[in-house]
């Protein structure tokens, strides 16, 4: 097939176009602007785009397909040269629905740990030697591309709830109807596309409508709003509830029990797996991750065995420095539930330690005046809590100006510092000692232009 993608440099699109070319596809594609790492990757592959912009003589009557992503407009000139050629037009999502149409699929649906899931899903997969396919939003080590697209019989996706494209409004997970799927949780997000809580919830029923006939659905039993969902499923559809394992915490290591076999009595032992992953949210996660797997053979001591090698996906409690006395770790944590979940894993992972916590509003949602009250004591469980927002990026995603006084009554603790200039924030950090403190940055962004891995490097080493 000949293939165009109109907006190349997404996180997600241009994984997909590295699979299509490495499986033989001719691949080209376009953008405005694409930036690391993605542009990197692209050019390894020889299918990044000679020049930026957008360019109508991309399309001609040679393509089989277009893809377009999220990051185009619905008047892109490319899109209305194809829709005038009728080239056949496909978002992300659709396009690789009817490229796994034949296979089982797996797909991870929540609004916070799917990468997570997904990321222990393979992991385990990959040390067992399972053969799957799989869509990852996120860069996991031992991958050197987060699509793959083969004749394997199974595939894991993570299932995003954002739109689909410009010109398809549904979101992503609607179109993969699962064989084995889950919902991690519901928390409001992406309120700029789904303005109500209600109508936000009534995607994830949507999502578990399209399940195939007999399917599973793996689900977090302690969210309320799964539960309604739950309770209102098909009767040929499956239920698998999941809650947050027993566990403990010795010298810093995170220790679950597992099944070990029967003694002579006849009565069922255990012993402790230890972990290179903490947090309620990630044991609710591995526990999740669990019964998808089992649902393809995976035996519990199998589960086991393969997990403790696991050390978590690019961004979601990725250790970045550590020493004897300190250690520092960067989430993608922005949404109020993300945020209180993984502050409050460090913290109680090191109950001896103080805990810096730094985040930064950064995301659509997370910058509108209407949303801030939903931090409200997300970050109780902080030492020091330090938030920031740039004002420039308030005024790029054209939202109604905040300031640093509402910000700080909106998250409503006395451990709570709000910022607008970085470089404040990086130079109290350098003035701190870090014996037996820890580090804890969160953002989709990076705290305009820090290099978070390098800083934390400095401060803790």
């Amino acid at each position: 097939m000949n293939v165009h993608f109109i907006a190349i440099g997404g996180s997600a699109m241009h994984n997909l176009a590295i699979a299509l070319n490495r499986k033989g596809y001719q691949v080209s594609g376009s953008d405005d602007e694409i930036f690391e790492p993605s542009k990197g990757r692209l050019e390894r592959e020889g299918i990044l785009p000679k020049q930026m912009g957008w360019n109508e003589e991309n399309i001609h009557q040679e393509l089989d397909a277009v893809i377009l992503g999220m990051h185009a407009r619905a008047d892109n000139p490319e899109l209305l040269k194809a829709q005038e050629l009728k080239i056949p037009i496909y978002s992300y999502p659709e396009f690789v629905y009817n490229q796994t149409k034949g296979k089982k699929r797996i797909v991870i649906g929540g609004s916070h740990g799917k990468t997570t899931i997904t990321s222990m899903v393979l992991h385990v997969m990959n040390e067992l030697q399972i053969e799957t396919d799989y869509l990852v939003g996120a860069q996991l080590d031992g991958f050197d591309c987060m699509v793959k697209l083969s004749e394997a019989p199974l595939v894991v996706i993570e299932g995003d709830e954002y739109l689909s494209s410009p010109i398809d409004r549904r979101p992503k997970f609607h179109w993969y109807r699962p064989h084995i799927g889950c919902i991690s949780g519901i928390a409001w997000d992406h309120i700029n596309v789904f303005p109500t809580f209600e109508n936000y919830v009534e995607q994830f029923k949507i999502y578990t409508d399209k399940f195939v006939e007999e399917g599973t659905l793996v689900f977090y039993e302690g969210d309320e709003q799964i539960i309604n969902i739950v309770n209102q499923l098909r009767s040929d559809i499956s239920i698998k509830p999941y809650h947050t394992p027993d566990f403990e915490v010795e010298n810093g290591v995170t220790y679950v029990k597992c099944k070990a076999g029967y003694n002579e009595e006849g009565q069922m032992t255990y012993k402790a797996v230890p972990l290179k992953i903490f947090g309620a949210h990630n044991l609710q996660n591995l526990m999740c991750a669990k019964l998808i797997l089992e649902e393809i053979g995976v035996r519990e001591e199998q589960f086991f065995e393969a997990i403790q090698s696991f050390s978590g996906a690019a961004k979601r409690l990725e250790k970045i420095a550590e020493n004897d006395l300190a250690v520092a770790y960067k989430d993608f944590a922005h949404s109020p539930s993300k945020l209180k979940a993984t502050v409050s894993a460090v913290k109680r992972q090191y109950p001896n330690r103080k805990l810096i916590a730094c985040m930064e509003l950064h995301t659509f949602s997370s910058l509108k005046k209407e949303f801030l009250p939903h931090y409200h004591e997300c970050m109780e469980e902080a030492d020091e809590a330090i938030v920031y927002f740039s004002p420039d990026v308030v005024k790029h995603k054209r939202l109604e100006p905040i300031t640093a006084e509402q910000v700080r009554a909106a998250f409503g603790t006395d451990n709570v510092t709000v910022y607008t200039d970085s470089s404040k924030i990086t130079s109290y950090l350098r003035s701190m000692k870090w014996e037996g403190t820890n580090l804890l940055l969160m953002s989709s962004g990076n705290f305009h232009g820090v290099d978070l891995n390098a800083f934390a490097q400095e401060l803790i080493h």
